[in-house]
């Protein structure tokens, strides 16, 4: 089996303003540093809205494509904007984590990364936030639900800020698990480990500002035992790499080998309650070097686990 890389050109086309953090040049850096990996390259389709409103309102879905500019940009928040070609960038997004859980539920990958962009982990219902849009990762763990009959999902998310949409988009639904363990604080101020859903199914790790990989490994043990006693069918990953030390948006302390050891962590999770499913989709991480280095580690680790 192998690791599947889920990307299209058209996400390079969400264009941001000057001095935005998130540009286009993220994805530029990372997908070159994934050139000399073996990786099965497949092409994100384009989503559809019905795909969108499995965790989005109808309403909010259909606002978007009038909203898109026909040039320059306009912001839908102090930190989200769009762009002429924003609306592909983000049907691409939608459409690749929904592909990529089906590459791996119908065994054409063992696991699978998304180099999509615009992120998506602050998407709500129908608030943009975050540079986000729409919350892909938590539309892959719909789709896995609702149109591939999976049971139960488990979505980990190790970006340096909450996955605040995700937990919002999730946490009625008992079938899905989620955790977010990120620096607190830090913007949007939520993800407080008192968080913990209607149905007991959201976990946050909030971690202080400065700690590094020794305190990160400590703080996610108790997450293994919570996904034995989930007992996922598939693990979903918003892979952010914004806890980086060199990241100018937050004070975390990681390094490349604290992405590789949580990455071997997760796969090696799967391997003993999903069949080795695991689907990641990128999310934050905003130097771009560091973002380079730390994704390319990531992935190399689930091609090791792929083997």
């Amino acid at each position: 089996m192998t690791t599947a890389l889920i990307t299209h050109p058209d996400c390079l086309g969400h264009e941001n303003p000057p001095g935005a953090p998130e540009k286009v040049a993220r994805l530029e850096h990372l997908l070159s540093a994934l050139v000399p990996l073996d990786l099965l390259r497949l092409e994100a389709p384009m989503g559809t809205p019905e795909q969108a409103e499995l965790v989005h309102d109808a309403e909010y879905v259909a606002q978007i494509p009038d909203r898109i500019p026909t040039k320059d940009h306009i912001w839908l928040d102090g930190d989200t904007y769009l762009s002429p070609g924003s609306l592909n960038a983000i049907y691409r997004g939608v459409g690749g984590a929904v592909r990529a859980v089906d590459a791996v539920l119908d065994g054409e990958a063992k696991n699978a990364f998304c180099a999509t962009r615009p992120p998506g982990h602050h998407a709500e219902q129908a608030l943009p936030m975050g540079f986000c849009i729409f919350g892909n990762v938590a539309i892959a763990a719909k789709h896995a639900l609702e149109n591939r009959g999976l049971k139960r999902v488990a979505v980990l998310d190790f970006d340096v800020h909450h996955g605040n949409g995700t937990q919002a988009l999730l946490q009625d639904d008992p079938r899905a698990f989620f955790v977010s363990s990120h620096q607190f604080p830090l913007w949007p101020g939520t993800g407080r480990a008192s968080e913990i859903g209607p149905h007991g199914n959201i976990m946050n790790i909030p971690l202080d500002p400065a700690s590094g990989g020794a305190e990160m490994q400590n703080a996610w043990e108790p997450v293994w035992d919570r996904l034995y006693e989930q007992k996922p069918e598939m693990i979903l990953i918003s892979a952010g790499f914004d806890a980086h030390t060199n990241d100018p948006l937050a004070e975390l302390r990681w390094e490349v080998e604290d992405f590789a050891w949580l990455t071997a962590k997760i796969c090696e999770m799967a391997a003993e309650l999903s069949e080795g499913r695991v689907v990641s989709v990128l999310e934050g991480g905003y130097d771009l070097r560091a973002l380079a280095m730390s994704a390319k580690a990531h992935v190399e680790e689930l091609m090791k686990a792929a083997t």
